[in-house]
């Protein structure tokens, strides 16, 4: 089954209203290629550059092994992706 990032977000807002919260909320590769709109080896691109502030990932286990699962803070991905359209906006203007 492909639930698009909207769906999840709203079977999560809809599945805990009052408890929702951005900044403490962990998303997966899936989500987080949506949101950004770009594919898992740009994203991982991505993280390994220090220039343009990337969210890293949360370990979800104790493995250091390759392929241990990983997530992202919600809110951090969502920032990065505003601070590009902001970026996009002061060289529009």
């Amino acid at each position: 089954m492909n639930t698009s990032v909207s769906d999840f977000l709203h079977q999560t807002l809809a599945n805990s209203p009052s408890i929702f919260d951005a900044a403490s909320t962990l998303i997966r590769m899936r989500e987080v290629e949506g949101i950004v709109g770009m594919k898992r080896s740009t994203i991982y691109k991505l993280m390994q550059r220090t220039d343009c502030g990337f969210p890293q990932p949360v370990k979800l286990s104790n493995s250091n092994a390759r392929g241990a699962p990983v997530a992202w803070v919600l809110s951090e991905v969502q920032a990065w992706a505003r601070s590009r359209i902001e970026a996009r906006d002061q060289v529009a203007a």
